[in-house]
């Protein structure tokens, strides 16, 4: 029988709210046995390219990635937040060591090809380490990754956050039995996007075609569904969505997915 490993992915919007980021790490940290934490950034590394005068380019709701905006992502990514949140669990007595893909060469990318747009340094991921992540857990340390990728040829990439925690429970689904979790600010999928508490608690691949059709599922939530489904179809046992509530033992009000 596979051992047990939960993926939790934490958006940028949580990262902004400190006192309630401090209990999603809290929580995190009495989670038991293996896991792994992937965090996003971009409002942080907004809020810094501002600060040193590097405007953020956006085109359909997606970053830009030019050398000064990498710059930028990396220290904001891989330094700020990720030291800070290290920090944080070390403080809650969970080992954690920070990762971005080319640590341990954890997680190779390519550079986006142009096609209509260019994206600049952006990263599709390749491969996923999984033995040397395998090993880290092994040791009794507790991985956290950014959204960093690199190209074996000593280019770091920026890439998906929830793409990497999707490729990451994907890679680790040989050796464990990998639940994903998507960590934001609203309590799981809504039925009714004005009503909080319209969670709609189970999502299948039926479900998920009949919600697509009704176009209760638009917008910012389509390619983070299309992610849940990528791993689920992949052997990644299960996928929640929800906010910090879901990761509190007990609790069964948010979005579990399943084929």
């Amino acid at each position: 029988m596979k051992q047990a490993l939960s993926i939790v992915k934490v958006g940028s919007n949580l990262i902004e709210d400190e006192k309630g980021f401090y209990h999603i790490l809290g929580l995190f940290s009495k989670m038991p046995g293996n896991k792994i934490m992937v965090h996003g950034g971009g409002k942080k590394a907004t809020e810094m390219g501002g600060k040193l005068g590097i405007k953020t380019k956006m085109i359909n709701g997606r970053r830009i990635t030019d050398a000064a905006s990498l710059d930028i992502a990396i220290m904001v990514y891989g330094g700020l937040v990720s030291k800070n949140i290290v920090a944080q669990l070390q403080a809650f007595g969970t080992n954690a060591i920070g990762m971005s893909g080319a640590d341990a060469d954890a997680i190779r990318a390519h550079k986006r090809p142009i096609k209509k747009v260019d994206f600049g340094y952006v990263g599709d991921v390749d491969i996923v380490n999984s033995y040397g992540i395998f090993k880290l857990l092994q040791a009794g340390f507790t991985p956290i990754f950014c959204a960093l990728t690199h190209d074996g040829k000593g280019q770091l990439l920026n890439t998906n956050a929830d793409t990497i925690a999707a490729e990451i429970a994907i890679a680790m689904s040989d050796q464990f039995d990998t639940t994903l979790y998507y960590c934001f600010e609203k309590k799981g999928v809504l039925q009714d996007v004005e009503d909080e508490n319209s969670v709609i608690q189970h999502i299948d691949t039926k479900t998920y075609d009949e919600l697509l059709a009704y176009g209760i599922i638009s917008d910012g939530m389509l390619p983070k569904m299309h992610n849940c489904f990528y791993a689920l179809r992949n052997q990644v046992s299960k996928v929640c969505i929800g906010d910090s509530g879901m990761l509190e033992e007990g609790n069964s009000n948010f979005t579990t997915l399943t084929l």
